[in-house]
């Protein structure tokens, strides 16, 4: 599967034997390399990108300044080496690119050593505080989560997307991509009908691209269905992200129908003077 940042699965292999001196090296070798990749600038850059202010959704996150694609060299560098202890270590930081390349590290180790998934995947559940931004999630969830339930049970999904968590609610979303992807996309829309009136905006982009991703992956008719049932109430960037790909008539009909829904409602409560 070929998901965003991801190569297709590499072959299952043994994990490597594992020397206790040799790992806490590695770690602290990661560690060692990331400080001498930050960029202050860069950093500040970052902080403002992903909403680290007071009140934000990232509110106090902090940045070393490192870009997304020298973090996976680093992962690739270290995965096959660093235990899921250590992992687990580095996901625990206070850095973004600490949790970031410790869940990168993740995902190549879930994708190569088939004994670990189990482990990898109750991991990641048991640490979803500290997967706690957009791009964590959306770089991980389908690989490990969606990767993992694909032909188990997936009520853990339901759990999920009625959390209080903002982070647990895209998690849960996110990880109907993998089962998308191979052409299932009932959870896709089941988890939508539970987020459809979430008053989240970071929600209502992740629900709008999987239902865009149904309707390009799957069936244009499932989407629509989903959508004639809910643009008249579904939040209007969840809709937009959703119609994205459809012929402009198609998105002018979409759109005309839900700005009418609006109008009604401004007419039945006008706002206060």
């Amino acid at each position: 599967m070929n998901l965003p940042g991801q190569n297709s699965l590499p072959a299952v292999s043994t994990p490597p034997k594992e020397n206790f001196n040799i790992m806490q090296n590695n770690l602290k070798s990661l560690q060692t390399d990331l400080k001498k990749l930050a960029d202050p600038q860069k950093a500040i850059v970052l902080q403002r990108f992903f909403k680290t202010g007071k009140g934000q959704y990232g509110e106090g996150d902090l940045f070393l300044g490192i870009v997304v694609p020298k973090q996976r060299i680093l992962a690739k560098k270290y995965f096959n080496d660093i235990t899921l202890s250590d992992t687990e270590k580095l996901l625990h930081g206070k850095f973004h690119e600490e949790r970031l390349i410790a869940l990168i590290i993740l995902v190549l180790k879930f994708k190569k050593f088939e004994d670990l998934q189990e482990k990898i995947y109750r991991l990641y559940l048991k640490n979803t505080k500290y997967i706690n931004n957009w791009d964590l999630v959306d770089l991980t969830a389908p690989h490990i989560i969606g990767g993992y339930l694909f032909e188990k049970d997936k009520s853990v999904l339901i759990k999920l997307a009625k959390s209080k968590s903002l982070w647990e609610k895209r998690i849960a979303i996110l990880a109907t991509l993998y089962f998308t992807y191979y052409g299932r996309p009932e959870w896709a829309i089941k988890i939508s009908e539970k987020l459809v009136k979430d008053k989240h905006d970071l929600i209502h982009k992740a629900v709008g691209w999987m239902l865009r991703e149904v309707g390009k992956r799957c069936s244009q008719e499932i989407e629509e269905k989903f959508l004639q049932k809910h643009c008249k109430t579904m939040p209007r960037t969840m809709l937009r992200y959703a119609i994205e790909r459809f012929p402009e008539t198609t998105r002018k009909r979409y759109l005309q129908t839900s700005s009418i829904r609006i109008r009604h409602y401004h007419q039945k409560f006008p706002k206060v003077k």
